[in-house]
């Protein structure tokens, strides 16, 4: 029977933790938090938009709107690997300083999702000037395994700056209409 006293303590727990869907790059687990993750969908091909980075696959319609789509694993300098049965698109809301965003991240495959204790999390240690660790929210131990926790707002924010439907700048086309 659960009493008054069990929710009011579960309602504490959960204020200390958060949720992150975690997935896999490789043989590293990543996670970002749930709250932002808007679907998971099975790979499908990206319009390409030309000029635009390496990790930037392309564009992509979803459900009417049009969401650039980012290979985190070309973006994480990471060796390059054919999509498979367990490759997914991962679309999230990511949070601007004018406006939010979906976007899409290609990654190996989803993992778990993980309730993480705030305390857990140890920020990135300094490995040097010359490893860029701003996108590392921290890192947190779940069952013997290290999950490397992502500030996606930091992560994409400086990765995709592709115009979209959004866009409230006029081409010179609309403007002579």
């Amino acid at each position: 029977m659960n009493t008054a006293n069990d929710s009011a303590a579960q309602d504490e727990q959960s204020k200390d933790t958060d949720q992150y869907l975690t997935f896999m790059l490789g043989d590293n687990e990543y996670g970002v938090e749930i709250l932002r993750v808007q679907s998971i969908q099975g790979w499908k091909s990206a319009t390409p938009i030309p000029n635009s980075p390496d990790y930037v696959l392309g564009v992509t319609n979803l459900r009417g709107a049009v969401v650039p789509i980012v290979d985190l694993r070309r973006r994480f300098d990471l060796e390059s690997r054919e999509f498979g049965p367990t490759t997914v698109v991962i679309v999230v809301r990511v949070d601007g300083l004018n406006q939010n965003r979906i976007i899409g991240m290609v990654v190996d495959g989803v993992s778990e999702v993980y309730s993480v204790e705030r305390g857990s999390i140890q920020p990135a240690p300094d490995v040097g000037e010359n490893v860029d660790l701003k996108f590392v929210h921290g890192l947190s131990t779940m069952n013997d395994r290290m999950l490397i926790l992502l500030d996606i707002d930091k992560l994409l924010n400086d990765s995709v700056d592709i115009g979209t439907d959004d866009d409230d700048t006029e081409t010179p086309r609309a403007a002579e209409a």
